[in-house]
C-alpha cells in the first residue's frame, strides 16, 4: 500500500511518528463513459472559459471569490492556516467507543508507526483496547479539516473521520407527522421478532452481490448471449393488520 499522509499522533507529551493508509477500497465496477454512436471514449477537458482552450494541469490554481475578484490560495496558505493540524493528529480527549453515533462516520484509515516495534504506538493500542475508549482528535487532510476518532482494530490503530455536528441536517426538516401509538402486544411481538433475527455479527459473510450480478450480465453480453434478468418477487402479505404481519414473520423465520 502507498501512504497518503505522514505526520504524528500526539497524546499528552507523547508523539508517535506515523504513516496513514486508506483502509477501504471500492467494490464497484470501473465503467467508462462512451459515445453511444461509435463507443469512443468521452474525454473531459479543463477549458478556460475565456479562451476556450484546454488548460494544462500544472497551470491550474485554487481561488476563493472575494468581493469582485479571486484570491489565489497556494499550498503554503493551507498549511499556514493550521500548521500543527497538517502534521499532527492531536488527541484532545478520550471518549467511550459507542459514544459516536454511526451516522457521523466517514472514511477510515490505517495508521502505521514510522518505525517497527514502536513502544508508544503499542502502548496507545493496548491502552485503548483495555479501556474500550477512542481518542477524539482533529487534523487536516487534503486542505480539509476533519474530526476523527483513533481506536484499535486487532493489531492496528485506525483513524475514522467523523462529521462535525453542523454537517448533520436537523430532523425537523422531515415530515414525520404526529406520534403514532403502538400497542403493548404489537411491541412485544416486534421485540420477539428482533430477538429471533438477532445473531452474532459476521461482516465477512456479506458480499457486494449487486456488482457480482452486474458482472455476470456484462460477461453474458460480451459472449453475445441474452442475460437472464431476475424478476423481483413481492413479499406476500395476506393481512393489513400489523400484528398479523409480525406473527407471520415469526412463523416464516422459524421455518427458514
Amino acid at each position: 500500500m502507498r501512504s497518503i499522509w505522514k505526520g504524528s499522533i500526539g497524546f499528552g507529551l507523547v508523539s508517535i511518528p506515523v504513516k496513514m493508509y486508506s483502509a477501504v477500497q471500492t467494490s464497484s465496477l470501473d465503467l467508462d463513459m462512451l459515445d453511444s454512436r461509435d463507443h469512443a471514449h468521452i474525454k473531459f477537458q479543463r477549458v478556460n472559459e475565456n479562451t476556450k482552450k484546454e488548460v494544462p494541469y500544472d497551470k491550474i490554481v485554487k481561488g476563493y471569490k472575494y468581493e469582485d475578484d479571486y484570491v489565489i490560495i497556494e499550498d503554503a496558505d493551507f498549511e499556514a492556516a493550521a500548521p500543527e493540524k497538517s502534521k499532527v493528529i492531536e488527541i484532545e480527549n478520550f471518549v467511550d467507543m459507542d459514544a459516536v453515533n454511526p451516522m457521523y462516520y466517514e472514511t477510515s484509515y490505517y495508521i502505521e508507526p514510522e518505525t517497527k516495534n514502536n513502544k508508544a504506538y503499542a502502548l496507545l493500542l493496548e491502552a485503548l483496547k483495555k479501556s474500550d475508549k477512542a481518542g477524539l482528535a482533529r487534523f487536516v487532510l487534503r486542505s480539509t479539516e476533519s474530526l476523527c476518532i483513533v481506536y484499535p482494530v486487532e493489531k492496528v490503530l485506525v483513524v475514522t473521520r467523523i462529521r462535525f455536528a453542523q454537517q448533520i441536517r436537523p430532523q425537523d426538516e422531515l415530515n414525520l407527522g404526529d406520534k403514532v401509538e403502538v400497542s403493548k402486544k404489537e411491541l412485544d411481538m416486534g421485540l420477539a421478532l428482533i430477538n429471533q433475527y438477532t445473531e452474532p455479527l459476521e461482516l465477512s459473510k456479506y458480499k457486494d452481490e449487486y456488482h457480482a450480478e452486474l458482472l455476470k450480465i456484462i460477461e453474458a453480453k460480451a459472449k453475445g448471449k441474452r442475460p437472464t434478468i431476475k424478476k423481483m418477487k413481492p413479499k406476500a402479505t395476506k393481512s393489513d393488520d400489523l400484528y398479523d404481519q409480525l406473527m407471520s414473520s415469526l412463523k416464516v423465520k422459524k421455518g427458514a
